[in-house]
């Protein structure tokens, strides 16, 4: 490899390398001395070693050394010879461009070139062979060959520039160039893939500049200069993106305007702003979102109105008729009405991103949806004038859509409006940013909001219509497609309807579709099934043992989750009362933090307001000394210029002349010469006053001359005309008078047409007034009827409204009554009960005593002489304990029947116990319910026969106290 021993050497040997086709060896070796450090030292021939190494690279496409020798070349330049580093960078890219062109030439001929050989062949030999091998075609596989490397030669190129320039803040111009052609070159060949990374290229290095802000040589955004070059590189790449149908790189291009313009918080020039709109309608319009488009033309038309002084007439009606129809093309209903909660918030923050990009600055906090509508936007329309500009079918069409009632009639008006709308358009010749306007886009829209409109005021009239009619009133599409676009609008809740197939009718008004009723199909065939269950085994709704045995039970769990409630309602307590006083240091913190930064920026704002108010004192100080010092030297020169014209007596040399002596001579000069000229100007007045009055005394004979000779020619034009108008009074009168005998003759005709006129319309009147007062008195007969049977009606509803609220009354009445006795009884059933129980646990202890004392007896061997057995008489003896259902059982039986206890069977006692006496009711028969049961307590028993029967050998149940 070949290597420069010294510096100078260099150019003569590398040529030599060239020659003898070592090409490789000499950009190696360029490369090892540009990058060393004797080559950063030596300053006199740098740009000529860098352009022949720029040139061997390109010949050669490495891209990578060309990097290399840039990036040291920057660093050397950077800081001494800029504008050397940008001849370098120039001549870099247009050879590539150069190459690349050539190569596409060539490519270009050799396809033309193929069928010259032979004209009877297609194709050569070789070239049949090799696409039978590759599957490619001739241009395909030249491109590949020939054209491709280049491209992607030229593509590098770019991308090494754009890296090299992205942080120089003096070669701002050579970068956006550099993105220009590199933007031109994506439009010129198509190259969409290319272009989304030069996109996001350029996006990273604003994204980097931003982040890294203590750079070296890094621009400054806030100048005017630099933020031109960015403004205009991102305009250029929104055009172009445009003109590809790149619209999502579109997008991102707007949002790349904005975030800059936000972030130097300066606006670009009108013109821009008119591109930046122009765009923004065409990519909303792409995206379908016709609200957004209609915000967009908007901004359009008051930018235009307000900034083009060249706008006529013609194009401001053309722009301000898109604005309407955009508008009236958005759909009429809220797409979010019937959205989640989240859905909703995303939504609201991807309007208030759309809004900000079109400049509506709207609160975050407000209802955006209710702000930015369909609606409001008409409104604004109205109330800033646009209708003015519209024309008329616009004008028409709007009223119709908005403003008019015309169920069955509305397509059939809107139809021909919107036949001579799409006729209208054209390129706007006074604003060459606006795009060519064709109002006939919109057309398609307008005929959906029209086919809405429709529906939801026959929604309003009718409720129901045939699916042949509603047809026929739409003319625009046929009835599926309206059918669709019902589906969507009452899935919006804009109308409310229902399309009958079978029946081929369409019904109108709220209605419960089967989603409805199978919302909540589960729960209510749950409830169902347990009704069932319950009916079918109905001792399984009695009370658990276990319910029986804890009664409590339930209020114990109800205390417990009362108890977990109230802990947990007190941690949430605590945990919000922990947040609140983090949240109160946090915001005391940073009220501190923020008046501690307001103290210091006032301070700061003081120093910077004080030093500018001295500054701008001493300016003014300046300024005045100035100026005096200029009025003196124009006085003093207009003192001796007086003083010279009339040949007085100049200033004494040596004199002291100061300002106030010279303006005080200048003040006596002017003095001097105002009287001197108004002595002249009496003078004069006083001459011309003499001359004016000795015209005027010669003038006079002449004037009334005159006045008599024009006196006598107008007396003299006056009779001749008289003349001439009494002669065509009496032709005139010839004439009236010919043509009056002439229709003489045809009166009695006119008399008797008019007569049968007249008497035809009166029997038409006639009979027209008898089948209205029919008609009057059908109509006052039927309401008459239906008066007496709405009358009626409310009387019978009134009295059976009454009959069953006395009835209600009543029951309740007797409701309460029935209560307040079962609480009788069940109080005196209790106390019955708390004797036995009493009783019975005494005569238990008297028999464990009396167990007790035989036993020892026994066991001591003496005879028991103990307490003899007490006799029980029938009708007092107390029963003993049980358990309770046998004395429920022993409560409940009636009649004679006897029972006698297990335990005192065992003990020896065979008395019966009698039952309770049963309550009787006032006439003295038991009481029973309707089913022949004695109630009992809590207890209800029923009696399967009278007598003794009912307690040997039937069957009994009983029931909870709480069912029947």
């Amino acid at each position: 490899m070949a290597t420069f021993a010294k510096p100078e050497n260099a150019l003569k040997r590398a040529e030599e390398l060239i020659n003898v086709g070592q090409k490789q060896d000499a950009l190696q070796a360029l490369h090892d001395l540009i990058t060393s450090k004797r080559y950063r030292a030596w300053q006199k021939t740098h740009e000529k070693i860098m352009f022949k190494y720029i040139e061997l690279c390109v010949d050669m496409r490495r891209g990578r050394f060309a990097k290399d020798g840039l990036i040291q070349y920057r660093i050397i330049c950077q800081q001494v010879n800029v504008n050397s580093l940008e001849e370098v960078i120039k001549h870099f890219m247009d050879l590539s461009t150069k190459r690349a062109e050539l190569a596409r030439t060539q490519a270009q001929a050799l396809e033309e070139a193929l069928d010259v050989d032979d004209l009877e062949a297609d194709k050569r030999p070789e070239d049949l062979m090799l696409s039978y091998v590759s599957g490619e075609k001739g241009k395909d596989r030249s491109d590949r060959e020939l054209v491709t490397p280049w491209f992607k030669f030229l593509w590098e190129t770019y991308r090494t520039v754009l890296e090299i320039l992205r942080n120089n803040s003096k070669l701002m111009s050579l970068y956006a160039d550099t993105a220009h052609r590199a933007f031109q070159f994506c439009k010129q060949y198509k190259r969409t893939t290319e272009f989304r990374r030069l996109c996001e290229i350029i996006r990273n290095h604003l994204a980097n500049l931003n982040k890294f802000r203590d750079q070296r040589d890094r621009p400054d955004l806030t100048a005017p200069e630099s933020l031109h070059f960015y403004l205009d590189t991102r305009f250029e790449q929104l055009k172009v993106a445009t003109e590809l149908e790149l619209w999502q790189e579109a997008f991102r291009s707007v949002e790349d305007i904005y975030g800059l313009t936000s972030m130097v918080k300066k606006m670009p020039k009108s013109s821009l702003m008119a591109v930046y709109y122009a765009k923004l309608t065409e990519i909303f319009w792409i995206s379908s979102s016709h609200l957004y488009h209609a915000y967009a033309w908007f901004k359009l038309f008051q930018l235009q109105k307000s900034f083009n002084k060249n706008l006529n007439q013609k194009d401001l009606q053309l722009i301000a008729s898109s604005v309407l129809l955009a508008a009236l093309a958005a759909p009429p209903y809220d797409h979010l009405k019937t959205a989640s909660h989240l859905e909703l918030e995303h939504e609201k923050e991807r309007t208030l991103r759309m809004y900000n990009l079109i400049g509506f600055n709207i609160d975050a906090k407000l209802e955006t949806r209710e702000v930015l509508s369909r609606s409001s936007l008409l409104a604004d329309l109205v109330s800033k004038g646009v209708m003015t500009y519209v024309t008329q079918e616009v004008k028409d069409l709007y009223h119709i859509l908005e403003n008019e009632f015309l169920p069955l009639d509305l397509a059939s008006k809107v139809q021909p409006l919107l036949a001579k709308i799409a006729k209208l358009g054209g390129k706007i010749s006074s604003a060459s940013s606006v795009p060519e306007v064709q109002l006939s886009h919109y057309v398609p829209a307008l005929e959906k909001v029209a086919t809405l409109r429709l529906l939801q005021q026959v929604s309003q009239v009718y409720q129901t219509m045939k699916v042949e009619t509603l047809s026929k009133t739409v003319p625009f599409f046929d009835f599926s497609a309206v059918e669709r676009i019902s589906v969507d609008a009452v899935k919006h809740n804009f109308i409310a309807m229902k399309v009958d197939h079978m029946k081929g009718a369409i019904i109108f008004g709220d209605l419960d579709f089967e989603s409805d009723y199978l919302q909540d199909h589960l729960s209510v065939l749950a409830v169902g099934l347990n009704k069932s269950r319950s009916m079918i085994y109905p001792s399984q709704s009695k009370a658990s043992k276990l319910g029986a045995m804890l009664p409590s039970l339930a209020d114990i769990i109800d205390k417990e989750h009362k108890k977990l409630l109230a802990r947990k309602s007190i941690i949430e307590k605590r945990k919000e009362e922990q947040e609140r006083h983090l949240l109160e240091k946090e915001r005391e913190e940073e009220s501190k933090r923020l008046k501690q930064k307001k103290k210091t920026e006032e301070a700061e704002q003081k120093r910077l307001a004080t030093e500018f108010e001295e500054r701008k004192h001493q300016r003014i100080k300046r300024e005045i000394e100035e100026r005096e010092r200029e009025e003196a030297q124009a006085l003093l020169n207009d003192v001796e210029k007086i003083i010279r014209n009339k040949k007085r007596k100049p200033l004494i040399e040596g004199e002291k002349v100061t300002k106030q002596s010279l303006m005080e001579l200048a003040m006596q000069e002017q003095l001097r010469e105002r009287q001197e000229m108004e002595k002249k100007m009496q003078k004069l007045i006083k001459t011309m006053d003499h001359f004016e009055r000795a015209k005027r005394e010669e003038a006079a004979p002449l004037i009334e001359a005159a006045f008599r000779r024009r006196l006598a020619e107008e007396k003299l034009l006056h009779e001749r005309e008289q003349q001439l108008e009494v002669e065509l009074s009496r032709e005139r009168h010839d004439g009236d008078v010919k043509e009056k005998y002439r229709l003489a003759r045809v009166m009695d005709h006119k008399m008797e047409f008019q007569e049968r006129v007249v008497n035809r319309r009166q029997a038409e009147y006639n009979r027209m007034k008898a089948d209205r007062e029919e008609r009057i008195s059908q109509i006052v007969r039927a309401r008459k009827e239906e008066r007496d049977i709405k009358r009626k009606m409310l009387f019978y509803v009134k009295t059976e409204e009454e009959r069953l609220n006395r009835l209600r009354e009543e029951e309740e009445a007797r409701k309460r009554e029935e209560a307040e006795r079962r609480k009788k009884e069940e109080a005196v059933h209790r106390a019955k009960m708390d004797e036995i129980a009493e009783r019975q646990r005494k005569r238990e202890q008297e028999l464990e005593e009396r167990e007790r004392l035989r036993k020892e007896a026994i066991l001591r061997g003496t005879p028991f002489d103990g307490p003899t057995k007490p006799e029980i008489p029938a009708a007092a003896a107390p029963p003993v304990a049980a358990p309770a259902a046998s004395v429920a059982a022993a409560a409940g039986q009636a009649g004679g029947s006897k029972y006698v206890p297990p335990k005192f069977r065992r003990s020896g006692l065979t008395e019966p116990v009698a039952p309770p006496p049963a309550q009787s009711d006032k006439w003295g028969g038991a009481k029973q319910d309707d089913r022949g049961a004695q109630p009992s307590g809590d207890k209800w028993r029923p009696s399967f026969g009278s007598g003794s029967g009912a307690s040997t050998g039937t069957k009994s149940w009983s029931s909870s106290k709480y069912s029947r």
